[in-house]
Order: structure tokens, then sequence, then C-alpha cells
């Protein structure tokens, strides 16, 4: 029963939780970026490059010949530069995320930096003595 105890301790630790959302908005917003490059972005840069579909590049290392039953064996180059723009706009996404992130921690910053700091109990202390002794 302890075992039970401890797992579900961790399993609804905030953390944990937090991981979860973020697994399944990741998810979500792959399937996103995948259409994005597969339907949007993919279509005008085959238009342009004569109709080439990147999916369906090729480097064939042997031929299929049906008559011996041999199937075709190729290096499916063309999903992997579908791969590798999709990867690139997610890192695009994520930098532009954290960079906004962290203009609003600066932001924070400065204010925290330009507000008055409060004197300690024994500056205040300091400064009436030193302002009795200034009166004398």
């Amino acid at each position: 029963m302890g075992i039970l105890k401890e797992f579900k301790e961790f399993a609804l630790r905030g953390n944990v939780i937090d991981l979860a959302v973020g697994v399944v908005i990741g998810g979500a917003f792959g399937k996103i970026v995948t259409s994005l490059v597969n339907d949007i972005i993919m279509p005008p840069i085959g238009f342009l490059t004569g109709g080439v579909d990147f999916s369906q590049l090729q480097y064939v290392l042997r031929e299929a010949n049906a008559t011996e039953g041999v199937e075709q064996v190729a290096i499916m180059y063309g999903n992997f530069v579908n791969v590798v723009i999709q990867f690139l706009i997610i890192a695009f996404c994520i930098f532009m995320v954290i960079k906004g992130i962290n203009s609003l921690k600066k932001k924070e910053e400065i204010k925290e930096d330009n507000a008055l700091p409060v004197p300690t109990k024994e500056e205040t202390l300091l400064t009436e003595i030193r302002d009795i002794l200034k009166n004398k």
C-alpha cells in the first residue's frame, strides 16, 4: 500500500501535471506544424522548383524488378527535408516564446531595480542616531 501512496504523491505533484499538459500541447503543436509544412509551405516550394514533391524525393540504391521479385531499395531523403523544415519552424517558435518570456522578466527586473530600497532596521536606527547627534 505504501508504494501506491508514493505513486499518488508523485503523480499529483504540480511538475508532473505541468509536464503532462506540456506533452499534450506539444503533440497538438507538432500536428499543426506538420500540417503547416506539408500543406502550406512545401507546395509553393515544390511549385517554384518545378513541381517537385519533397516527400517523394529519393536516392535509389536498387531498382525494383517485378520478374525477379526484387523490391526497390531507396534512401528517402525528401521526407527528411520536410522533417528538418518542421524542426526549424518549431525551434523558431520556441525561440520566440522564450525571447518573449525573457523580455517580460527583464522588464520586471528593471522595475525592481528602479524601486527605492527599503532601509533595514539597523540603517533606520543609525539614521535616527545621526540626526540626533547632528541636532545637538
